[in-house]
């Protein structure tokens, strides 16, 4: 059987910790990621039902967009739900894992998922992270440069885009003298050495660091491998905030905003003025998304689609844009459906992966 750190595994090579916002507590929330795992509840939100319903289902790892736990907790005394969700887990050996704006961050996250139901083509980062990316370069002999740059290369680095194994090679003559301790695997004890070597370079994201370092390390031949890491101030154009694509067809307003209402099941949904012209290229954020406006505005996108908006956010969009508030829960619903989609595709023969019955949305729209 599987253990609950297994999945987290695989949960976290999808979409890194790294990749959270500095203000968010993403990870393993409470148990012990060492005990086997006897089944997963995927849920957007959790909370005391969905806790019964993982004991009721024989689950003990739950899987949830929003931790449960945000802030600083200085008491647990069962006061709020937050308090009481989490001594419910403790009790029953349940273990809450959240994984939040590090989902929301990747290409292939939260916002491509509602992408999707919207049916936007060529889908982007709306705002791409720099900061998150290194240039690795390590010095090998004529002899072991494939050798190597394989080992790089299935280690996960040398990616670029929409390309894989990417890597630069120069070619030159490096010196060296061992001491009497050495064990060289060229060249003689204090005797100094020249050797024809290739310098091998890739781009790597920050947190495949130590993964690649080791990976290079085990094929190299030298006794003291020579590389470097240097921090690069790139935009990483698979990371960031937001999505933007297009639609295949332009449609009007009216038909835009009747398309969300059917995709995302609302009943009534706030936006901006109609600008009488017609949509085809979608701005998006799942979630909470005001911050994104004027990148939504400068990407010359005919919708931003968000939630959470303010009252006066809404003036914000100046007859520039159509801005669509759709709903926190409304953007997200999805996303337990990704997690589920995530965990089967790696553990395929791991039938108890349940996405929740609960429904944790606590908005409700009175219509008359």
């Amino acid at each position: 059987m599987p253990k609950i750190k297994d999945f987290i595994a695989v949960l976290e090579a999808f979409a890194p910790l790294s990749y959270q916002e500095s203000y968010d507590n993403c990870g393993l929330l409470t148990g012990n990621a060492n005990e086997d795992c006897t089944g997963i509840i995927c849920t957007l939100d959790c909370t005391e039902d969905v806790v019964q319903e993982a004991i009721s289902n024989n689950c003990n790892l739950i899987v949830a967009h929003h931790p449960i736990i945000f802030g600083g907790l200085k008491k647990i005394t069962g006061k709020n739900y937050v308090e009481r969700t989490i001594i419910k887990a403790i009790k029953n050996d349940i273990a809450i894992y959240a994984i939040h704006t590090n989902a929301d961050n990747i290409l292939n996250g939260v916002n491509k998922r509602m992408a999707d139901k919207i049916g936007l083509l060529q889908c982007n980062i709306l705002a791409p992270k720099n900061g998150l990316l290194s240039k690795f370069y390590v010095y090998v002999p004529l002899a072991n440069v494939e050798a190597v740059r394989e080992a790089i290369f299935a280690a996960g680095a040398g990616v670029v885009s929409n390309y894989s194994e990417c890597s630069f090679a120069t070619e030159g003559v490096g010196s060296f003298k061992g001491n009497d301790e050495t064990n060289a695997y060229v060249g003689e004890k204090n005797v100094r050495h020249y050797e024809k070597e290739v310098k091998l370079e890739v781009v790597l994201p920050n947190y495949l660091q130590n993964k690649v370092v080791e990976a290079v390390n085990r094929v190299h031949p030298y006794e003291e491998m020579a590389y470097g890491l240097v921090n690069l101030n790139n935009l990483n154009h698979q990371i960031g905030s937001g999505m933007i694509g297009v639609l295949a067809e332009k449609i009007s307003e009216i038909d835009f905003l009747t398309l969300l209402a059917q995709q995302f099941g609302n009943k009534a949904i706030k936006h901006t003025n109609f600008l009488n012209k017609p949509i085809k290229k979608v701005a998006i954020c799942g979630g909470s998304g005001s911050f994104l406006l004027k990148n939504a505005i400068a990407s010359q996108a005919d919708v931003f689609v968000t939630s959470d908006l303010k009252y006066h956010e809404f003036f914000d969009a100046e007859n520039k844009i159509l801005v669509v508030d759709l709903g926190h829960y409304e953007t997200e619903q999805f996303t337990p459906n990704l997690l589920m989609d995530v965990l089967q595709e790696n553990f395929p023969t791991f039938a108890a992966i349940k996405k929740s019955g609960v429904n944790t949305n606590p908005v409700d729209v009175f219509v008359h």
